[in-house]
C-alpha cells in the first residue's frame, strides 16, 4: 500500500538522512523531504516475538533519487556494490544492492518514521530501517543517519 504522508513527525523535525559514496547525486534528505515522499507499510516480527507495522519510504526510492545503480544497470560488476547503513549509536549493517532492488526481490525495505501507527520514539528514531522477512530483526536498525554505497572490489 503506497500513500503520501501529510504531517511531519514531531521527534523528526530536525532529523536528516545522508546518502553518499558511489552515487551520481549525493543527498541529504530532511524529515520534511521524507514526509512528502511515497510511503508504504511493512510488517516485521520484533524482538518481543510479535508482529509490528512500520510505515516509511521504500529504501529503493531513496537510493534511486541519489542515482544508485539499480534496475537494468545492476548486473555484472555492479553486483559487487553494497549499502552500508550507519546509525547514530555506531551500529552498522550491510545489504547487497540486489537485496534492495525490486527487479531482484519482492521484499520492500523501508526507512520507517512510524511504528504501529505512532511516530518512532526518540530512543529508536526518528528513523528506523524495517527489514521484513528476516528470522532475526538485527538489520532492522534504529536511529539511522546515513546510507553509503560502496564496491566490495575496492
Amino acid at each position: 500500500m503506497l500513500f503520501l504522508r501529510s504531517n511531519a513527525q514531531p521527534n523528526a523535525a530536525k532529523a536528516y538522512i545522508k546518502v553518499s559514496g558511489e552515487v551520481t547525486k549525493p543527498l541529504t534528505l530532511s524529515a520534511a523531504d521524507l514526509v512528502n515522499m511515497k510511503h508504504t507499510t511493512v510488517s516485521i516480527r520484533g524482538r518481543d516475538g510479535k508482529d509490528h507495522s512500520y510505515t516509511g519510504v521504500p529504501l529503493q526510492i531513496i537510493l534511486e533519487l541519489a542515482g544508485v545503480t539499480m534496475g537494468n544497470k545492476l548486473r555484472g560488476e555492479n553486483l559487487s556494490k553494497y549499502l552500508l547503513v550507519k546509525c547514530a549509536d555506531g551500529y552498522e549493517v550491510v545489504f547487497s544492492l540486489a537485496e534492495l532492488d525490486s527487479s531482484f526481490t519482492n521484499r520492500i525495505i523501508v526507512l520507517a518514521d512510524t511504528y504501529d501507527g505512532k511516530p518512532i520514539d526518540a530512543e529508536r528514531g526518528p528513523f528506523q530501517l524495517a527489514v521484513p522477512g528476516e528470522k532475526k530483526p538485527a538489520r532492522s536498525c534504529f536511529r539511522v543517519t546515513e546510507f553509503i554505497i560502496k564496491d566490495a572490489r575496492d
